[in-house]
């Protein structure tokens, strides 16, 4: 890179500065490799897009111009692909579990409703009881006669 700095009459420390703010805007960058970091997210997708319909010799090509590996890009493709993948499974798991929340609703829903009979049936025979009790003045079940 020094070696372009000095070909083209630019300062070493201008022509860092151009390729930091190219960085910072996720373009990739010739020559940049840190730590396994290969870009924004958003610059893998542009040069994924970019390179879909390319023969290799192109994909070759653009690589060299742009300081990528293709491997680099078909492992962002192939990352962008399984994420869709995983994304799809994820939808189909959380329809399911809609589903099966559904159905667990509506058996609570019949239980509650059965639960809620069971407690007016026995609301009634004991407001009833109550007022036979009231009507004769003494426990009907306790008959000493």
């Amino acid at each position: 890179m020094l070696q372009v700095a000095a070909e083209e009459g630019i300062s070493d420390v201008t022509l860092y500065s151009w390729l930091k703010q190219c960085r910072q805007q996720g373009r990739p960058v010739p020559g940049y490799r840190n730590a396994g970091d290969d870009g924004s997210p958003e610059a893998k997708l542009a040069v994924v897009i970019e390179t879909a319909s390319m023969s290799e010799a192109e994909l070759g090509a653009y690589c060299r111009q742009k300081g990528l590996y293709p491997e680099q890009v078909q492992r962002w493709k192939g990352a962008g692909l399984h994420g869709t993948g995983l994304q799809e499974g994820q939808e189909k798991t959380a329809q399911k579990q809609q589903r099966d929340a559904r159905k667990t609703i509506k058996k609570l829903k019949a239980e509650v409703r059965r639960k809620d009979r069971v407690l007016a049936e026995t609301t009634s025979l004991l407001v009833l009881s109550k007022k036979l009790e009231a009507l004769y003045g003494e426990d009907p079940d306790s008959e000493d006669n």
